[in-house]
């Protein structure tokens, strides 16, 4: 399984999945339960690889992906990762490596916390491409 997590600096994680241009993919292809997590890669993308402004004809740099996980979304971003075969799973967790531990699991990921872009990218939704 490949999860990718949005971090705003690679310590946290994103509030703004479709703004986050650092990202830590994790291939738990070989992981066992209780295990230590195998070190993430780390991928940053450019401003035209960002989900606001990237068109879903091509390839990108987090196909493949199976899980994201991320502070908050927009609709359009949700919808764009269930094309390329990708859950979102959403959350208040800002450490990166807690938030994995709960998905691996199989526990419920803390509710995420208000966040006003969320509302601003559904306005933006209503109106864009999507």
């Amino acid at each position: 399984m490949k999860i990718g997590v949005a971090t705003k600096d690679w310590a946290a994680v994103s509030g703004h999945a479709g703004q986050a241009r650092c990202w830590l993919l994790y291939d738990l292809a070989e992981h066992r339960l209780g295990e230590p997590l195998p070190p993430p890669t780390r991928v940053e993308l450019a401003k035209e690889q960002l989900f606001h402004h990237f068109r879903d004809n091509t390839a990108h740099p987090l196909d493949g992906m199976e899980i994201v996980v991320a502070g908050s979304a927009g609709d359009g971003f949700i919808r764009g990762m269930h094309k390329r075969g990708a859950e979102v799973l959403l959350t208040g967790e800002t450490d990166p490596a807690t938030a994995l531990a709960h998905v691996i699991a199989g526990e419920a990921l803390p509710d995420r916390r208000f966040d006003i872009t969320t509302t601003l990218c559904k306005l933006h939704d209503l109106f864009s491409r999507h």
